[in-house]
């Protein structure tokens, strides 16, 4: 299975649950049989740690599954253990962000709105410090570690299977003078520099959109595999929050859909970026 292991540990998780729905058990009557305590069951089947492969082929010989799925299932086990490039960066990506790093590395498209800020998949090294900046208690050391891990990030937009990625951007967020007019003015190219990308999308949503449902910055992450549910992510000062329930990932698909219908096209984004790159040169 391709992807990160991050997506290895939810799509484990999903399988496993999956089983012991499908022979209607309940994870204390799982616990029971196995000799285990329900939370255990219930941290394996919400992705929450990592599974050893021996528990694993415990739970399939239990749900008497064939030998193809439980050496498949052993083998997501084991991968999943194995750590992204994320995590040698340390505290610069925090364990809440972490996560979305490892789906962001296995989606198949992203989906994402951005009022404020300019998205971190088309920051420039400037900007993207300048935001850094904005957090005291953070080192000059710790804040290039940080840009440094947003532009590793990037390098997935131009991978092999490279996701299909479509931003809608707030304009409050390219006339939000962000360091100086001269950091803004290359943050704009750069926009205009990745639009140009056959998997890129950029939509900017005008000041005279009108009303719009959202309350805030979100991303909805869909994966190449079906049996991997789309998954939306909204992140706060110090941690995050991950929207998996279909109803209300159906609630931000409606939502992302609603804004790039009253966002500019991407031709006449294109052109208002410009028009905004000039006026910052």
């Amino acid at each position: 299975m391709a992807g990160s292991p991050t997506a290895r540990r939810r799509r484990l998780a999903i399988e496993l649950k999956k089983l012991r729905e499908d022979h209607n058990f309940t994870c204390l009557q799982v616990g029971k049989e196995l000799d285990w305590s329900s939370s255990k069951v219930n941290r394996m089947e919400t992705g929450q740690g990592r599974v050893q492969p021996s528990d694993v082929d415990a739970l399939c010989r239990f749900y008497g599954t064939s030998d193809e799925l439980r050496e498949l299932l052993k083998s997501l086990a084991k991968e999943s253990k194995t750590k992204g490039w994320w995590h040698a960066h340390g505290d610069a990506v925090p364990d809440w962000f972490s996560v979305y790093v490892g789906l962001e590395q296995a989606a198949s498209s992203l989906r994402s709105y951005q009022g404020e800020f300019v998205p971190g998949l088309l920051q420039t090294p400037e900007y993207a410090t300048e935001l850094s900046r904005a957090w005291a208690d953070h080192t000059a050391e710790g804040i290039a570690r940080m840009v440094g891990v947003r532009m590793r990030r990037q390098e997935l937009l131009t991978g092999e299977n490279a996701p299909d990625l479509w931003v809608v951007v707030h304009q409050s967020a390219l006339m939000h003078v962000v360091g100086n007019r001269a950091v803004m003015a290359r943050q704009v190219e750069r926009m205009l520099e990745i639009a140009k990308l056959k998997n890129v999308t950029v939509q900017i949503l005008p000041f005279d959109a009108g009303a719009y449902p959202t309350t805030g910055p979100f991303t909805v992450l869909g994966f190449p595999e079906q049996e991997d549910p789309d998954v939306v992510y909204r992140e706060g000062l110090t941690d995050s929050v991950y929207l998996e329930q279909p109803a209300d990932v159906g609630l931000y698909v409606k939502a992302f859909d609603h804004l790039r219908a009253l966002a500019l096209s991407p031709q006449r984004s294109a052109l208002l970026i410009r028009k905004l790159m000039e006026e910052q040169l």
